[in-house]
């Protein structure tokens, strides 16, 4: 499989949904869907990495195929609403980066014991 940039998954993605989606769900259905797939990567991850145990229906679970599903519903509201996901993405590591130089680093919670 070959890498691709944020910005052609954003392109690959409106291609689909214009092409086999008939048209993009509303941005507020978008925002539930997103909300039901980030419940869904939580479940796994609680009861594969947490203290809580399997059921029969959570068997054959695919962690990183749920976490496509997030990213794909998070494409398609960066389609709607016009964002740049690869820009928006610099200046939030850009604007982290700036606000916490050194606070993690100087944070005695996050040292080895």
């Amino acid at each position: 499989m070959q890498d691709i940039t944020i910005q052609e998954a954003q392109e690959t993605v409106d291609r689909w949904i214009k092409t086999y989606g008939v048209r993009y769900f509303s941005e507020l259905t978008n925002l539930a869907i997103l909300t039901e797939e980030v419940g869904e990567v939580a479940r796994i991850i609680a009861r594969k990495y947490g203290d809580q145990s399997c059921k029969a229906s959570d068997e054959g679970k695919d962690l990183g195929d749920e976490m496509a599903d997030v990213l794909w519903v998070l494409l398609c509201l960066a389609n709607q609403t016009g964002i740049d996901l690869t820009a928006a993405l610099q200046k939030n590591i850009d604007k982290k980066t700036k606000r916490d130089s050194t606070r993690h680093l100087n944070n005695p919670k996050l040292t080895d014991k």
